[in-house]
């Protein structure tokens, strides 16, 4: 291992990470990232520049309603799977690492060919894995949690990581895409993901939980506090999980994020195609992208970074100042709209969507008892990703019709109202548990 390679690890492995597991947690997960990274820009350069503006948005439309309809169906499974199988999570995320290698060299074959039969399936078979992983890994977090760490300093430690490694990976698939094509691409991401597959494997025993039946009293005491359901005999926890189930201060942060991730999903699509059919001057297209997804990746960083300094914060807290601080910056854009505000609301969505993404992981995790957490995460995982193709869709529809302002306006609407509404629900939650001053 070289000087980067002993420096990365000791950073990875600092505060007792490298005892617990959290170390070659971080690690696996870096190395997912990459995955995901290299697919999504095999994906874009097969799908996006390959093609005229005008067949590109549809091409884009079916992909992002491929992703959203069977994923809704068929993600609010996985929860309870994993719940289930809490003794083997190493071979899980092992499994989902394995498969979306084997998916990314058939649609290797699959854009050499064009075939969107075949291209289109995998694309979602590695969309629903990939999120089956991170409901794994979010929900093994407490198991690998140093004495020392906090769950929102952990969770900001594997997303900075996790952030870094993406945008390498971005980077070097953007240059073996521009040599060799988009299939060179998911060719080199087979064997990454079958070596963090091994990985997997390798964690500690103790990230799985042995799958055992909880006495009554131990099961009376996870549902009171998770929210769960209570039957009249025994007492057990309910393994299947809702908007309405999750208890209220999960389902707060639930729909903070869910509103942050609608308009991030508006703004990728939305500026990307205003690029593209020249409606944002100043700059050529390619530069103009080029300095978006810049502002996107530093975005998601800070918000990590941030997400470190705010350890001892209310978390929910945390997620209602991001939302407010998007709303803000979204109405602003809509005021002042230029090329460079452009830039200013994607570093600021993209900063709260990491940083409220994290703060949440954290809520679920301490909300949540382990026997439902993945179920938990399987529930949230599946708004969010809906929530972000709404906004994909909304972005794709209203480039077609509106200027930019009118774009930022509609969004900004919705975020304001998203914001009032969670205000005022939480301060007649807290009056309710407020108990009255002695007269």
């Amino acid at each position: 291992m070289g000087a980067p390679g002993r420096a990365t690890r000791r950073l990875t492995h600092a505060n007792g990470a490298d005892r617990t597991g959290l170390g070659r947690l971080i690690e696996l997960t870096a190395a997912h990232s990459a995955g995901d990274a290299l697919i999504t820009v095999s994906l874009a350069g097969a799908l996006l520049f390959r093609l005229p503006v005008g067949q590109a948005r549809g091409q884009v439309a079916l992909y992002l309603l491929i992703t959203m309809v069977p994923f809704a169906v068929v993600a609010p499974f996985v929860g309870p799977v994993l719940d289930r199988f809490r003794s083997g999570r190493r071979y899980i995320m092992a499994g989902t690492l394995f498969a979306r290698g084997l998916l990314c060299w058939g649609m290797a074959g699959a854009v050499h060919s064009s075939d969107a039969i075949t291209l289109f399936p995998s694309a979602l078979a590695v969309l629903v894995l990939s999120k089956a992983y991170n409901v794994s890994r979010a929900a093994i977090m407490p198991s690998v949690l140093p004495a020392d760490i906090p769950l929102v300093t952990a969770n900001a430690r594997v997303s900075l990581f996790a952030l870094v490694s993406a945008g390498v990976g971005a980077a070097l698939s953007t240059g073996v895409a521009a040599l060799a094509g988009p299939e060179w691409v998911l060719r080199v991401t087979m064997p990454l993901f079958f070596a963090a597959g091994v990985v997997a494997v390798r964690l500690p025993r103790h990230v799985d939980s042995p799958d055992v039946e909880m006495d009554a009293e131990t099961a009376t005491e996870t549902a009171t506090e998770a929210g769960t359901e209570v039957g009249a005999g025994a007492a057990r926890p309910s393994r299947w999980r809702t908007i309405l189930s999750v208890g209220q201060v999960v389902g707060e942060a639930m729909t903070a994020n869910a509103a942050i991730r609608v308009q991030a999903g508006f703004l990728v699509f939305f500026l990307l195609f205003l690029v593209q059919d020249h409606h944002l001057n100043g700059l050529a297209p390619e530069a103009a992208l080029t300095l978006l997804a810049l502002a996107a990746g530093g975005g998601g960083l800070a918000g990590a970074a941030v997400a470190s300094w705010v350890r001892s914060r209310s978390p929910l807290l945390t997620v209602l100042v991001t939302l407010a601080v998007t709303t803000v910056t979204t109405v602003a854009a809509a005021f002042f709209f230029s090329l460079w505000t452009a830039l200013v609301v994607a570093l600021v969505g993209a900063f709260a969507q990491s940083l409220g993404k994290l703060a949440l992981d954290a809520i679920v995790q301490r909300e949540i008892g382990e026997e439902v957490r993945s179920s938990t995460f399987g529930v949230v995982e599946t708004l969010l990703q809906i929530a972000w193709v709404f906004g994909g869709l909304l972005g794709l529809v209203m480039s077609l019709f509106t200027p930019g302002p009118t774009g930022l306006a509609v969004v900004s609407a919705g975020l304001a109202f998203s914001l009032v509404w969670l205000l005022t629900h939480r301060r007649r939650r807290l009056a309710a548990v407020t108990p009255e001053p002695a007269a």
